[in-house]
């Protein structure tokens, strides 16, 4: 049985214009999501003003004050009434919707913020007199002057409460602080060279600094590095590459850090576009990409970068919160992106994360406080098999067998290689190497297993990928949408030998697969590519499986573990290893090889 809908009327339903403060409460509910979006429109405003000098208060996270200060260049008593009007803006002039060089443009944020909650502005532009302007819940008071040095200040307090149904929906404060936390260091990083600073002024005692980063200084590269360094932490600017690229009027710039510095999740990833901290598909699908060949699916790149353009190659008025972007030419940015890191990541060469090592000397833990006891008095263990060299005998209990190489004329006079020159093999699986100013400890078959792994990769690229033709071309019937979305990246897919054509209505033949996958649902295959496309922008389906075999391959055809090796094969690996290019991680991202400096041993033994 059918039920009325209780919104419309027996009677005929009349259009009436709504007033100010419904359309604005409206547009709060856009643009002021929560109170991270509060602060983010107003720091913007800030920035678009000039500020050199941003302090943000909140208490409760956010929720019963924000306040925001700058040194920007104000705005007069003239102006204050005409701000706080819908759309009323000083960012453009309405002519060209698409030149936009500032971080705002709508002209909405401070009549929503004004309709919500307690809105107090006070501003004063440098040679005039100081003014303050207050609306609460959409009603305004007059204007009077107000004393202030220069700059803005801009007071909001209790957020939502125009609209308290607006606050069930809020998280806990700790929740919205570290949002607003997020906002200010995003804003921070794309701002090198302005001051931030973030206090939590809750309760009644003394408030309590969150965030602080000072102005860098220097050239751009040096003061994004150091603001970088502030945000993201010390391991992640030593363990960062510089990204410096330009294709076709695109400028791509930061740091992408090394794959053996890799996360869990997505939150290390920071991308901006024109300076705007956005989160598009697109660009993370694109920077997937580029690691797609060394993290395993579980694991995420860290990055922060920055794409720089002509603002007529990017349309950033999109969403009203202006966090997402389109762009003119989608494809030519993702290919940008994907060859400058892996450029980088070339370069690195066989260079590793430095936490790997901090990580190793981290597991050394000292003995329990107590009565110490010295090798001599320790029961002998005695060699686990096989014999053990006389220079190495009094470590046979702790090390198990230890090979040490032949003397030879490069062990005598070992040049400087970066990995050193092997001394001995322990476990016959860890390759010992003494370093110009320490050691390194190689895992022989991840080693290894990578480098047959690149040079099976060099081969499939020079050959490219075997096709097998179907007898009889698998035909697969899809949705309008989901058959052209996979013709469209048809020519992406026949690089890897999934060979797809029309087929007529909805339908599409699938004619050859790739040739090292053998038998495969074809199917099962193009659905799955498209739930990645879905997802991400793109797909890396066939390729990861052809790489996944090659990665097998590559496995069953490295130096073993257990296998002894003699001195030679072992600075033979180490020298393949300087050669290859991202022979620092395994095939799964994890690292071949950790170095400990001699200074972080001498420390562990107590020498410094």
């Amino acid at each position: 049985m059918a039920h009325p809908n209780p919104n419309i009327s027996a009677t005929a339903p009349v259009i009436r214009q709504l007033d100010e403060m419904a359309i604005n409460r409206i547009a709060a509910g856009e643009v002021v999501e929560r109170p991270a979006s509060a602060v983010k429109e107003l720091v913007e405003n800030a920035i678009d003003a000039g500020a050199t000098r941003i302090a943000i208060d909140y208490a409760d996270g956010g929720k019963t004050l924000i306040r925001v200060t700058d040194d920007g260049c104000g705005m007069s008593a003239q102006d204050l009434p005409l701000a706080l009007s819908r759309h009323a803006t000083s960012k453009i002039d309405g002519s060209d919707l698409l030149n936009i060089h500032s971080f705002g443009f709508r002209g909405e944020a401070l009549p929503s913020l004004g309709s919500v909650g307690r809105l107090t502005i006070t501003s004063r532009v440098a040679g005039q007199e100081g003014a303050e302007i207050t609306v609460a819940g959409g009603h305004h008071e007059p204007l009077r002057p107000a004393a202030l040095s220069a700059g803005t200040i801009v007071t909001l307090r209790d957020l939502f409460y125009a609209t308290p149904a607006r606050l069930k929906f809020m998280r806990t404060d700790r929740a919205e602080a570290q949002a607003i936390a997020d906002v200010i260091k995003r804003l921070a990083m794309a701002e090198p060279f302005v001051r931030f600073v973030l206090r939590d002024v809750s309760g009644d005692g003394p408030c309590r600094d969150v965030f602080r980063a000072e102005a860098e200084q220097g050239d751009l590269f040096d003061a994004l590095h150091g603001r970088l360094r502030t945000v993201l932490g010390k391991e992640f600017a030593e363990n960062a590459l510089p990204i410096d690229a330009q294709r076709e009027g695109f400028h791509l710039t930061g740091f992408a850090a090394l794959p053996t510095y890799s996360r869990g999740s997505t939150m290390a990833q920071y991308l901006f576009v024109n300076g705007r901290p956005v989160r598009d598909k697109m660009l993370i699908g694109a920077l997937r990409g580029a690691y797609f060949d060394f993290l395993s699916r579980d694991r995420h790149p860290a990055a922060a970068l920055f794409v720089d353009c002509d603002p007529t190659l990017v349309d950033v008025n999109v969403h009203p919160a202006k966090s997402e972007v389109r762009f003119r030419d989608p494809g030519l940015v993702r290919g940008l992106i994907v060859s400058a890191l892996r450029h980088a990541l070339a370069e690195a060469g066989h260079r590793a994360s430095t936490t790997v090592a901090n990580a190793t000397l981290g597991a050394f833990t000292p003995e329990p406080a107590g009565a110490r006891v010295y090798q001599m008095d320790r029961p002998s263990m005695g060699p686990r098999g096989g014999v053990i060299e006389p220079a190495f005998a009094e470590t046979a209990g702790m090390w198990g067998r230890v090979e040490a190489p032949e003397p030879t004329q490069e062990n005598e006079e070992a040049p400087d290689y970066p990995l050193g020159t092997a001394r001995g093999q322990v476990h016959e699986n860890y390759i010992i190497a003494q370093t110009a100013n320490g050691m390194v400890i190689v895992d022989q078959h991840a080693a290894h297993e990578r480098l047959v792994y690149e040079r099976l990769k060099g081969q499939m690229a020079e050959n490219g990928v075997a096709a097998q033709a179907l007898l009889i071309p698998e035909i697969i019937s899809l949705s309008p949408s989901d058959r052209a979305q996979i013709l469209s990246v048809s020519a992406d897919l026949a690089r890897f030998g999934l060979t797809i054509e029309p087929f007529g209505g909805d339908a599409v033949a699938v004619r050859e697969t790739p040739a090292i996958l053998g038998e495969v649902d074809a199917g099962a295959m193009l659905r799955d590519i498209l739930d990645e496309l879905d997802g991400e922008g793109e797909s890396l389906l066939v390729q990861a499986r052809i790489e996944a075999i090659l990665s097998r391959v590559a496995c069953h055809g490295s130096i073993r573990s257990g296998r002894r090796m003699r001195a030679e094969e072992m600075n033979a690996l180490l020298r393949d290893m300087e050669a290859t290019p991202h022979s620092g991680q395994c095939n799964h991202g994890r690292p071949t090889y950790v170095e400990l400096k001699l200074s972080d041993i001498e420390r562990l033994f107590g020498r410094t």
